[in-house]
C-alpha cells in the first residue's frame, strides 16, 4: 500500500521546534519560562532525529556561555557539565616538521576564562531542563515533510518518518506511519544544511537575497591520554593551528582542546570552498596527528569517540530570511556562527531565546504571520548576535581566495572590523569551487606503528566509534540522481571527489564487469554530516532524513 494513501494521526501542539540541538533546546526553555512568568499554560514540542538528545552533536568545543547564564543563572551550581575553563590561548602555524607559535593571538580567538564543552552532553542537559519544564521531547523522530495550510504558503507544522519500511519504500508487517505534527508556530533549528529548511526555502524562496552559503566540514575526536599526558597542567589548554598539512593554498585548521578526565578533543577543519578535488578529508587529520608538534602532545593517547559534521560559516549575507507564516529559522542552519572565532553554540542559543521571545508576542496576540514573527529579524539585528556576525561577514569568503591574497583580505577585514577590502566579498557555492584533477590523488604515506592503532584510526573504526547504526533493510536516503554522471564526467574530470571527502567511507569506486569504475554506496557508515550535499560538484546528491534513531550516537564518554 503507497504510504502516501495512509491515515495518519495527528498531534496539535501550540510551538513545534525541530531539532533538540542547543538552539531550539534554549528556544524552548525560554518559552516555557516565559509561559510560566505569564501563568500561561503552552503545548511545545520537541523532535530529534538522534536515538536520543545529544545523539547527533558532536563533541569538544569552546563556548561562551553568556545564553546559558540567561537561562539559568546557576547552571554550573544545577549541574550543567563543563570540560574545563580556558586557561589561556595558543595560536601556532605548523610548518611540515616544526611549529611556531605566533605573538599575537587575534581578538577572536581569544577565550580566557570560556568554557570548554562537549556538545552531546551539553544538550542531554540542556534537554534534562527542558523536560522539567513541561516540553515534551521526542528523540528517535526525524521530521521528513513539512506541511502547508491550504495556502501553500502557511507552515502548519511536519510529517515525522515512517518506520519499518523495507528498501522499496513500501510497508513491512511491523510498519508504524508518521504522525503529523501541527502547531501554531514552527521552528526549524536543523543544523547545517537541513533537509526540511531545504524543501521550505525552495517553496518560500527564502535565500532569494542571499549571497551563495559557504561551509567547513570537520572530524573532531575525543582522545584518551596517559594520567602523565593531562593537559591539567598546562596554562594553555585551547590550541588552534593553521598551516601544515593544508599550507595556505586551502581554507582550514587543526584544534586541541583540554576535555575532562585525562582527555583531549582534536579536531581538524576544511572549508569546503577548496579546490583540489584530490584532498581527503579523513587522511588530512591523520597527517594533522602525525605532526611532530601534535604527536608530542597525544602521544600514547586512545581515541575513545569520533565524529563529523558540517557547519554553516558563510557569514551575516549568506543568512536567508528566517521567517515567514508559521515559521521561524534558527541556529547554524540559518547561518548563525562567528566564523573568525571558530565558534557558534552561544550564537545558536541566543537564536533560540529571541526566537521564544518573538513567539511569546505573538501568541499573546493569536496572530501567527510574517507580520507578527517578522519582529524576530529586528530582534537579532539590535542584539550581540548582529555585531557578532558583522565583524565576521567577510571571513569565510576571504579564507576562500587562492595563495597569498587571503591573508590581504583577512588583514584588511580585522583592521576594519569586518569591512575589509571589498564589502561584500563575492563568494562562490561550495560545490562549484573544484579545479579539474591534474593527477591521480595519492595518499599521505602515513606508516602507523602497532602500538599506535588505537591513536590512528581507519576510517571504517572511526565509524564505529561514532557509533553509528542504520537499519541494513531500510530505503536508502543517500539518492544519486544520475549514476552513470558519476562514473564518466565526474570521475574523468575530478576522480569521483566524494570517495575523499566523505568522512565515513560511504563512498567507493569499485570494478563493473568491463572493468570500468562506478560509484558505490554503503548509507550504513553516513554519519550525517551533510558533505556530499554541499560539494558534490554536480549537485547530483540528494540527502533524505533517514529512519528516526539511526546515524550517530555521540556520548564522549
Amino acid at each position: 500500500m503507497p504510504t502516501e494513501n495512509i491515515q495518519r494521526e495527528e498531534m496539535p501542539v501550540d510551538v513545534l521546534f525541530v531539532g533538540a540541538g542547543p538552539a531550539c533546546l534554549a528556544g524552548a526553555i525560554r518559552l516555557m519560562q516565559i509561559a510560566a512568568d505569564q501563568g500561561r499554560e503552552l503545548e511545545v514540542a520537541v523532535i530529534e532525529k538522534g536515538m536520543e538528545v545529544g545523539a547527533h552533536a558532536v563533541s569538544g568545543a569552546v563556548f561562551k556561555p553568556d545564553p546559558l547564564f540567561a537561562l539559568f543563572p546557576e547552571a554550573l551550581k544545577q549541574g550543567c557539565p563543563i570540560e574545563a575553563e580556558v586557561r589561556g590561548d595558543g595560536l601556532y602555524w605548523l610548518a611540515p616538521n616544526q611549529a611556531r607559535r605566533l605573538p599575537y593571538v587575534p581578538r577572536q580567538l581569544r577565550n580566557k576564562g570560556r568554557l570548554i564543552v562537549s556538545l552531546s552532553k551539553l544538550t542531554r542537559w540542556l534537554g534534562e531542563q527542558a523536560e522539567g519544564l513541561g516540553v515534551n521531547i521526542f528523540p528517535g523522530f526525524a521530521g521528513t515533510e513539512v506541511l502547508f495550510a491550504e495556502d501553500g504558503r502557511t507552515v502548519t507544522g511536519v510529517r515525522t518518518d515512517d518506520k519499518g519500511l523495507d528498501k522499496d519504500g513500501n510497508p513491512k508487517a511491523n510498519f508504524e506511519p508518521g504522525i503529523d505534527l501541527t502547531a501554531r508556530v514552527t521552528v526549524l533549528g536543523e543544523g547545517a544544511a537541513g533537509s526540511l529548511f531545504e524543501q521550505v526555502s525552495s517553496r518560500l524562496d527564502l535565500k532569494r537575497n542571499s549571497r551563495p552559503e559557504q561551509f567547513e566540514a570537520g572530524i573532531k575526536e575525543v582522545i584518551q591520554l596517559p594520567e602523565e599526558a593531562s593537559f591539567s597542567s598546562r596554562p594553555l589548554n585551547a590550541l588552534h593551528f593553521m598551516g601544515s598539512p593544508l599550507g595556505i593554498y586551502e581554507p582550514g585548521g587543526g584544534f586541541v582542546y583540554e576535555m575532562s578526565q585525562s582527555r583531549v578533543a582534536l579536531g581538524l577543519l576544511l572549508g569546503l570552498g577548496y579546490r583540489d578535488p584530490g584532498l581527503d578529508l579523513y587522511d588530512l587529520l591523520l597527517q594533522f596527528k602525525a605532526h611532530p608538534f601534535i604527536h608530542e602532545l597525544i602521544k600514547g593517547g586512545k581515541v575513545v569517540e569520533q565524529g563529523a559534521r558540517t557547519v554553516n560559516t558563510g557569514g551575516l549575507y549568506t543568512r536567508p530570511r528566517l521567517t515567514s507564516d508559521g515559521l521561524i529559522c534558527i541556529g547554524n542552519m540559518a547561518g548563525f556562527h562567528n566564523t573568525p572565532a571558530l565558534k557558534g553554540i552561544h550564537l545558536a542559543m541566543h537564536s533560540g531565546l529571541l526566537a521564544a521571545e518573538t513567539i511569546a508576542e505573538a501568541l499573546s496576540t493569536s496572530d501567527c504571520s510574517q507580520t507578527a514573527l517578522q519582529s524576530f529579524e529586528q530582534k537579532v539585528k539590535n542584539s550581540e548576535i548582529q555585531a557578532e556576525m558583522q565583524e565576521g561577514r567577510n571571513v569565510q569568503q576571504a579564507l576562500n581566495q587562492k595563495g597569498l591574497g587571503k591573508f590581504f583580505h583577512l588583514g584588511a577585514q580585522y583592521c576594519t572590523r569586518g569591512r575589509g577590502l571589498i564589502d561584500p566579498l563575492p563568494g562562490k557555492p561550495d560545490h562549484r569551487t573544484l579545479q579539474p584533477l591534474v593527477k591521480k590523488p595519492a595518499g599521505s604515506g602515513l606508516s602507523i606503528p602497532e602500538a599506535e592503532q588505537e591513536l590512528f584510526v581507519d576510517k571504517s573504526t572511526g565509524v564505529y566509534l561514532s557509533k553509528t547504526t542504520h537499519r541494513e533493510d531500510e530505503p536508502c536516503h543517500l539518492e544519486i540522481h544520475d549514476p552513470s554522471l558519476c562514473n564518466t564526467q565526474c570521475l574523468e574530470t575530478y576522480g569521483c571527489p566524494c570517495t575523499r571527502f566523505c568522512p565515513g567511507g560511504v563512498y567507493e569506486l569499485e570494478e563493473d564487469g568491463s572493468n570500468r569504475p562506478r560509484i558505490r554506496i554503503t548509507p550504513s557508515n553516513c554519519l550525517h554530516c551533510k558533505t556530499c550535499v554541499i560539494k558534490d560538484p554536480y549537485a547530483n546528491i540528494t540527502w533524505h532524513c533517514p529512519e528516526g534513531g539511526d546515524g550517530p550516537k555521540y556520548k564522549a564518554v
